[in-house]
């Protein structure tokens, strides 16, 4: 059961109003998840420019479904991990990988390598060592890729948390 209530355009106050009726305009609906969030209307704003933003990423998107795969593993949110499954499944991967993803490797060397280092950023960034970020680009990972890998970790934790907090479960629709 959510914990919080989904918002409108109509229910919705100032700038979370206007927010809202613009996402019901170019897009027809609103998704719980953003509706929710609306109730700062930062969170949903900087949420949706998060999500355009890792759009736009170097990383491969089949990589960052499989870092949001070990993220929500370990975050617990099952509506992001499911969502995320279904994202790697539709790029390709298949059930080995998958199940590889969910414990934070790969067979693929430079994809085990990011993954970890999504996991650690995830667990205990103060970990990161000079040398896994030198294996990173052995792997032929660019600056620009290892920094794609922090901006996807951090939009997952976001997601998975808000849905966690707000009791967004499976049946919920989290679309934009």
């Amino acid at each position: 059961m959510p914990r919080l209530s989904t918002l409108t355009p109509d229910t919705a106050v100032g700038a979370s109003r206007d927010l809202l009726a613009d996402l019901v305009s170019r897009h027809g609906r609103i998704g719980d998840l953003v509706s929710t969030m609306a109730h700062s209307p930062a969170v949903p704003g900087g949420y949706l420019q998060l999500s355009r933003a890792m759009g736009r990423a170097k990383l491969d998107r089949g990589i960052s479904e499989r870092i949001s795969n070990a993220v929500q593993v370990q975050q617990g949110c099952g509506l992001c991990l499911d969502a995320h499954l279904g994202a790697a499944r539709a790029r390709g991967a298949d059930e080995e990988e998958i199940e590889r993803a969910r414990t934070g490797t790969s067979a693929d060397p430079a994809i085990a390598a990011i993954t970890a280092l999504a996991l650690q950023i995830y667990r205990e960034p103060t970990s990161i060592t000079d040398e896994q970020i030198t294996a990173l680009r052995a792997h032929g990972c660019s600056d620009r890729a290892i920094a794609d890998v922090v901006g996807v970790g951090a939009l997952n934790i976001l997601t998975g948390v808000f849905n966690l907090l707000a009791g967004l479960t499976a049946g919920s629709d989290t679309g934009a």
